[in-house]
C-alpha cells in the first residue's frame, strides 16, 4: 500500500513538473494534484530532496517501459530504413501526450542533476531493449566502435526531441536518415561499405550569377 502511494505521489510529481515547472514543485503541489490531504506528500518525500529523486526513480521507470514495449513490438531491425522509422516512432512518442510531458519534466530534472549527484547517477543512460536492438544492429552491418557510434546516435536524437520540445513541431525524417548514415559510416581503412537502405542526400549545384 505505501508502495502505491509513492508511485500516484510521484506520478502526480511528474504531472506537477510538467505543468508548472521546477519551481511550481512543491509538497503541496503534489498534495494537490494527487487528491491527498495537505501534508501526505511530505510524509512520504520528507525534503524536496527526495521528492525529486522519488520523482526522477519514477520517470526514469516509465521510460524504461516505453523502450521495452517498443522494443517488443517492433520486429528487429534488419535495414536503416526500419532503423529510421524505429527512431521517427520514438521521437513522435517523446513529442506528444504523455510522452511529451515526462519530457518536459525529463529535461528540468536534467538541468537539476548539474547540481545533483545523485540524480545524474538516476538519469544516467541505463541498460534496455531499445539500446540493445541499435547495438546488435550495427554490428550486423559492420560498425566496429559499436558503444560509441550508439551512444552518439541516441544522444542525437534526444537533442532533436530537445529542439522541437522548445520550438514544435516533429524531428523531420531526414535529420534521422542522416544521424543513421552517420552511425553506419566506415572508418578509414575499413573495407567496403555498409548497406543503408538509405539514398544519399545530394545538394544541388550553387546557381550561377549572371
Amino acid at each position: 500500500m505505501a508502495s502505491d502511494r509513492r508511485t500516484l505521489l510521484a506520478d502526480a510529481a511528474l504531472d506537477v513538473l510538467a505543468d508548472e515547472g521546477i519551481r511550481g514543485l512543491t509538497h503541496r503541489a503534489v498534495d494537490r494534484r494527487a487528491a491527498m490531504p495537505p501534508g501526505t506528500t511530505s510524509a512520504y518525500f520528507r525534503t524536496r530532496a527526495a521528492l525529486l529523486t522519488g520523482l526522477v526513480t519514477r520517470l526514469v521507470q516509465l521510460d524504461q517501459a516505453e523502450l521495452q514495449t517498443m522494443a517488443e513490438e517492433l520486429p528487429p531491425l534488419r535495414t536503416a530504413v526500419e532503423l529510421v522509422d524505429g527512431m521517427v516512432l520514438l521521437a513522435r512518442q517523446r513529442l506528444t501526450g504523455e510522452g511529451r510531458r515526462r519530457s518536459l519534466a525529463r529535461y528540468a530534472c536534467a538541468v537539476e542533476s548539474v547540481r545533483d549527484r545523485e540524480l545524474r547517477e538516476i538519469l544516467v543512460a541505463r541498460e534496455n531493449a531499445g539500446r540493445d536492438a541499435v547495438r546488435v544492429f550495427l554490428a550486423a552491418h559492420g560498425v566496429t566502435d559499436v558503444e560509441n557510434r550508439t551512444h552518439i546516435l541516441l544522444t542525437c536524437i534526444d537533442g532533436l526531441v530537445f529542439d522541437r520540445l522548445v520550438s514544435g513541431g516533429e524531428v523531420p525524417r531526414e535529420a534521422l536518415e542522416g544521424l543513421v548514415a552517420a552511425a553506419l559510416r566506415q572508418d578509414p581503412g575499413v573495407r567496403g561499405r555498409p548497406r543503408t537502405g538509405l539514398r544519399p542526400h545530394v545538394s544541388p549545384p550553387p546557381k550561377r550569377s549572371s
